[in-house]
Parts: C-alpha cells; structure tokens; sequence
C-alpha cells in the first residue's frame, strides 16, 4: 500500500537552533524558528517564528513575520508583522498588516490589485 504525499499540503519546519546556508524552494509552506541564510521560496506560506531568522529573500504566496528578517520580502498575497517582529529590507504585498510592537525598516511596494494598509494595536 503506497501513500501519496502531496507537496502543496506539506509543512516544513526549520527548527530552532537549526542554521541552514543556501536556498530553499518548496511547493508547500514552511516554518522557520532556526536561523536561514540565504534565499527562500515557498508556493503557500512562509511563518517565521519568534526565535526565527533570515538573512536573505524571501518569496511566498503569505508571508508571517513573527522574528527577524534582513532582506526582500515578496508575498503576492499578504505580509503580516507580529508585534516583536524585526524586518530590515523592502518589502511587496497586496496587502499588509503591521501589529503594534513591530519594527520595519525598508520601502513598501503595493500591487494595485487590493491596495490595503492595516496597523493594529
């Protein structure tokens, strides 16, 4: 009995205190809590975790900042930046949302397809 695995439905996990160099594509999402540098691509989504950081680009359909980010973000959906976020480059979204606590620093870029700016408090 074979199981078939499919890829966009996958979740994969760069673990805390995990350095990674180089790049890494994937057709799923994926989460990072260790330490990436270099670039990363993922077809879904992209969550970095509290203790997560990446030096680098980053591409995805959406894209949760949670820790540090030193490089391009391009989501062709939605950036989210959680309250003790650290984003250092520019960054590409239809849409974005900046909780209170968040520090960005870099140039947005908003595709005309939905124009939407949201900070929380």
């Amino acid at each position: 009995m074979s199981t078939k695995v499919d890829p966009i439905n996958e979740m994969n996990i760069i673990g805390a205190g995990t350095v990674v160099e180089g790049k890494i594509r994937s057709q799923g999402s994926v989460r990072v809590d260790g330490k990436l540098i270099g670039e990363i691509t993922a077809s879904e989504s992209l969550a970095i975790g509290t203790t997560g950081e990446i030096e680098g680009n980053v591409t995805a359909k959406n894209v949760t900042v949670g820790g540090k980010v030193r490089g391009t973000i391009n989501a062709s959906e939605k950036i989210v930046f959680d309250g003790k976020s650290v984003i250092r480059g520019d960054i590409r979204a239809t849409r974005l949302i900046i909780d209170e606590g968040s520090i960005f620093d870099g140039k947005v870029s908003m595709t005309e397809k939905s124009q939407s700016f949201e900070v929380r408090h």
